[in-house]
């Protein structure tokens, strides 16, 4: 028979995981206009990890752009078990039933929650920005410049529509931009040799003698960065990844890069590299701002 301090040893503690509980978003945040672009960042870490600042005040910014940090957005840590982010209070009530089935299928409790938590966020942003619920918000899909069909870039309704947003989540960190104009983001954390060697065949002839170019160990940090642009761009054009990798240079040479657009890398920390396009050729004034979720242990990964 085991003593009351062998079997407190045996008890398995579980890993605790985000679940989005709560979001400190105002109730009414004015649209975006002229040049400046919403950026709203959600650190969502994987089992094991302490949340981190994505952007840290002080942060070094290219000279091309002009992006201001905005205090903390706070929410206190909440200490109650919730065993599934589909449960935590008024997730049900927000998502769509998409989303939900989406969430769902997600097998990593990590991955389920940084889903959950950055359509959780969004939604409840475009309800503040639009002065509504945020189980209120109503979105559609943009025709797809490809083929004409209904599968084009999530949108809010209008005609135009009131403003744009874009969504982009990675290995525990989202990115939301929102803008008057169409607006791409995307974030990406740096990958391995390995992923680089393998992925770039697929680029642009120009951006993959840059990477040639460099170091060995200054590449995946170089690609990261070269992806995020290509993505932000691309899901600013409403194509996604439909559109090739090689049809478009987003290089280091910001005079080659594609006419009408203007690509801004934003500043990088914690493992992550993130880019966002707007349409225009006035260089964006993005805000950036960090929106934290509560964490709520104990979920086992």
């Amino acid at each position: 028979m085991r003593t009351r301090a062998e079997e407190r040893r045996a008890v398995r503690v579980p890993v605790p995981v985000p679940v989005p509980e709560a979001l400190a978003v105002p109730e009414a945040l004015p649209v975006p206009d002229g040049r400046r672009v919403d950026l709203w960042l959600v650190r969502c870490p994987g089992p094991g990890a302490p949340p981190e600042p994505h952007v840290r005040a002080g942060a070094r910014v290219r000279a091309t752009s002009d992006v201001r940090i905005e205090p903390d957005v706070r929410v206190e840590p909440d200490a109650r078990a919730t065993p599934d982010p589909l449960a935590a209070p008024g997730v049900l009530d927000v998502l769509d039933a998409a989303e939900r089935e989406r969430a769902a299928s997600l097998r990593r409790p990590a991955d389920r929650a940084l889903y959950v938590a950055s359509h959780l966020a969004l939604r409840t942003l475009l309800g503040a920005y639009l002065r509504v619920p945020a189980r209120e918000v109503a979105l559609v899909r943009e025709p797809c410049p490809g083929c004409g069909g209904p599968h084009g870039r999530p949108a809010v309704p209008g005609t135009p529509p009131p403003l744009h947003f874009s969504l982009s989540h990675s290995h525990g960190l989202a990115l939301i931009g929102v803008a008057a104009v169409p607006v791409g983001v995307d974030v990406q954390r740096v990958p391995g040799p390995g992923t680089v060697d393998a992925c770039a065949p697929s680029l642009h002839p120009a951006e993959r003698a840059e990477l040639d170019r460099l170091p060995p160990g200054a590449r995946p940090g170089a690609f990261a960065q070269l992806w995020a642009r290509k993505e932000a761009y691309l899901k600013g054009i409403g194509t996604g990844l439909s559109r090739p990798a090689s049809a478009d240079y987003l290089g280091a040479d910001t005079r080659s890069r594609p006419h009408g657009w203007t690509v801004t890398d934003l500043p990088r920390a914690g493992g992550h590299t993130a880019a966002v396009a707007v349409l225009g050729t006035v260089p964006p004034v993005p805000s950036v701002r960090r929106l934290p979720v509560r964490l709520s242990p104990p979920l086992t990964s």
